[in-house]
Order: structure tokens, then sequence, then C-alpha cells
């Protein structure tokens, strides 16, 4: 996969997408949050890997949020970065997904780390949420991932106060899983994949789509019942038995049913 923004690896079962704007803080800009989201659709629907791994270019930073350079200036549709569809991606994505900040995330880069499913750090990195300082707000991902991570009162204090958190606070809020020495995120990046790839894909699948339901409402638990409980139904006998009734337009044998 070519891309102008971000750029895609894989290595065994772990495919690794880095933002890849490391002039600009791995500023989201409109052409890569698109690019983002359709690397994940990709990731989704191939069998090759079974981890996707979400981090910066360089040391510095894995993502400091967005800019709208370039947007059409319209209040109509395209006024503000997508940024949802690469959340959404992310949250519908079946393979579990690792952010693996290598340095600030600010902002959108927050919540990104924040949707992911785990996040691993290098102990330098930092940790903020400045939109209300600026004029901006995140009213929707950002807050209700925030509350599921760290609690409705500290979440607001993050929202409303914009103070800076060292790896080591995040993972005590359990905003982060795992912080690790800068010079071994890379290594332990990829042991922390390897880990979680060695588990049954259907079982990760069937248990990041439960946790989705939640928050997903209709859709999360479409998905859920549609794309993992059904694809078990319909290798029942009652299943197929159901199918071939209808085709040969006869009764079926109710036998079956159950089986």
């Amino acid at each position: 996969m070519s891309f102008e923004t971000i750029l895609y690896s894989e290595d065994g079962p772990v495919g690794t997408l880095t933002l890849n704007r490391p002039d600009d803080g791995n500023m989201f800009n409109e052409t890569m949050c698109h690019e983002v989201r359709d690397c994940i659709n990709q990731v989704r629907r191939e069998t090759r890997t079974r981890v996707l791994v979400i981090t910066g270019a360089g040391e510095k930073f894995f993502c400091i949020g967005g800019r709208k350079d370039g947007m059409e200036d319209t209040a109509l549709y395209a006024g503000v970065l997508p940024t949802l569809e690469m959340y959404d991606a992310i949250d519908k994505c079946q393979k579990p997904v690792i952010a693996s900040v290598n340095g600030f995330a600010v902002g959108g880069g927050n919540v990104l780390q924040m949707v992911c499913d785990l996040t691993i750090a290098k102990q330098s990195a930092v940790f903020r949420q400045v939109g209300p300082m600026m004029g901006s707000f995140d009213a929707g991902y950002g807050t209700w991932f925030l509350e599921d991570l760290v609690g409705k009162k500290k979440a607001k204090e993050i929202w409303f106060c914009n103070k800076k958190m060292s790896a080591g606070e995040a993972k005590d809020l359990g905003l982060v899983n795992r912080v690790v020495a800068d010079e071994k995120l890379v290594e332990e990046t990829r042991a922390f994949a390897l880990e979680v790839a060695e588990r049954g894909a259907f079982a990760l699948a069937s248990l990041k789509a439960a946790f989705g339901a939640r928050h997903g409402g209709v859709g999360g638990l479409s998905r859920l019942a549609h794309d993992l409980l059904l694809r078990g139904y319909l290798e029942t006998e009652e299943s197929k038995e159901l199918s071939a009734s209808f085709r040969e337009r006869r009764s079926p044998d109710t036998d079956t049913f159950g089986h």
C-alpha cells in the first residue's frame, strides 16, 4: 500500500502504520485522516496480519493534533477535519490495534491512542488535551473513551485543566498499559504485539466486538451479531437445512433444529 502521509509495513503477523509528517508533529491533515482510514480498512480485510500497531515517525512526536490547511473554507460538510473517519475505523477493525507512543501525544493525537485497544509508551512520552485552550474540543470519542479509561471526574479534570501528563502518570491513571525505556520502545512494542497475536484471532475479534457493543449502539451490537455470531450460526445444521429447504421449496426437517 502506497500513501502520501503515512507508511505501512508488515513483519509476520504484525502490521505497522506510521504517521509520517514528523516535520509538523505528525499532525493530521485531511489527507492523513482519509489515508489512515483507508489503510485500516484494507488491513481489516486481509488475513496475513493479526495485530496492527500505530506509531509516529521520528523520536519526538506520536501526534500533536490536526491542521485544516488546504481544506475548503465552509461550514457545511467539510468544515472540520475528518478525524472520526480514523477513530471509527480503529474501533471497527476486528484486529487488536496497539498504539506505540514515541513522543508527544497531544489533542487529537492523545484521542487517537485512547481509541486504540492497547497503548505502550516510551518513558519520555507526554500526554495532553489542549482543546479548550485553543478554542476546540472533542465531545465524542475524546470524552467517552477517556471517561472509560480514567473515570468521569479525572476525565473532566484532564479536559478542563489541560495539564501535561508524563508516561508514568498516564499509566497510573489507566490511560496507557505499559511504559518502557525510550530505547526499548520498538523492541517492546513488537513483543507486545506478538504476545497478542498468539491468541485466537476469532476470540480476539469477538472480545473486541463485545467491548465495542456497549458504546457502539446498534452499530456495535450489529458488528458482534452480524460479523461474529451469525458466522457461527451459518455453520449449524439448522441453518443449512433451512437454506436447503428454501431453495428446494419444501418444508424444513425440524429435527435438525438446535444442532
